[in-house]
């Protein structure tokens, strides 16, 4: 007997989701994540297009509320990392960091991590001046110069948070003209200390032991300026977390799971949500929507395979 009926890896919007939806249709459900509930989204610091939340809530506060439904309905947590996860005509066993537990279903809402520059020195800086979190690192900023780096959703919305302490943001990104949303983009405009920096990449992180200054290029002029900063940081993008699934299912050039219309992967008994599924759409609502909908097919496939075994029998 399989240990659990679906197991699902991530406790972020979307896994979470897809715990409560499973729990209450009466599948045996377990949640494992090595950092806790939340994922990402616990670095948020006002989340504005979470449906069911008028006001703007932060993701500290989204999270635990995410996790405490799920409980309510029966779901289980386990903190771990997860290795691997090795599938046989018996079911699925997941490999973690502190042993193996088995399952006959699999969702894989592990998320994805930001991506890195890339610049030497970033490692090292790391939590010296180089970060991730506006909410987090803002107050340590008070009255100093960040330079936030991205045109996207994140970016702007991160540099509003950080303009609440800095004295001085700059929001540098490559491109002529922002990704983000109008919305995000006219809270920066109303922002008197975030200045807008245009077809502008980063070229160096200085600084030994701490980060003191940026260099910054102008991609049209060529003039390259070094700008002094307390932090800098960077919203290039997300990376998948798929490294733990080896072959097992197919992935789209980018490393994301390849799904069908039921969120399911190449392994029939497999199904992935949230950003790491191929074509997922960056929103919390969204991956909210698909891990209801890869917890039902999941549950289908479960109840289903019951019913065979039931009939072998």
């Amino acid at each position: 007997m399989a240990d659990y009926d679906i197991i699902i890896i991530g406790a972020g919007v979307a896994g979470l989701t897809a715990a409560a939806t499973a729990a209450r249709l009466g599948s045996h459900t377990l949640v494992i994540d090595s950092m806790g509930v939340g994922g990402q989204v616990m670095t948020v610091d006002r989340i504005s297009n979470f449906p069911g939340f008028p006001e703007p809530i932060s993701g500290i506060e989204l999270g635990p509320l995410l996790q405490e439904q799920a409980e309510a309905f029966g779901a289980e947590m386990r903190l771990a990392s997860v290795i691997g996860i090795v599938g046989s005509e018996d079911g699925l066993t997941v490999s973690c960091d502190d042993g193996d537990v088995s399952c006959r279903a699999v969702i894989v809402a592990a998320g994805s991590s930001r991506r890195k520059s890339g610049l030497p020195g970033e490692e090292a800086l790391e939590g010296r001046g180089v970060s991730h979190c506006a909410s987090c690192d803002g107050p340590l900023l008070r009255d100093r110069a960040a330079v936030v780096v991205g045109g996207g959703d994140s970016a702007f919305d991160e540099a509003a948070v950080l303009s609440d302490y800095a004295n001085t943001v700059i929001l540098a990104y490559r491109s002529d003209a922002p990704r983000a949303q109008q919305r995000a983009v006219a809270e920066a405009d109303a922002r008197d200390n975030i200045v807008q920096r245009p077809n502008t990449t980063v070229e160096a992180l200085e600084g030994e032991g701490g980060l003191t200054a940026v260099r910054l290029c102008d991609t049209v002029s060529g003039e390259v300026e070094t700008v002094a900063a307390d932090g800098v940081f960077f919203y290039l993008g997300l990376d998948p977390n798929t490294d733990f699934l080896g072959g097992l299912l197919e992935l789209d050039a980018d490393g994301r799971i390849r799904t069908d219309g039921d969120l399911q992967s190449s392994h029939p008994m497999v199904f992935a949500a949230g950003d790491i599924r191929a074509g997922a759409v960056s929103l919390l609502s969204a991956a909210a929507g698909e891990g209801a909908t890869a917890a039902i097919s999941a549950h289908r496939a479960v109840t289903s395979a019951h019913t065979l075994e039931e009939v072998a029998a």
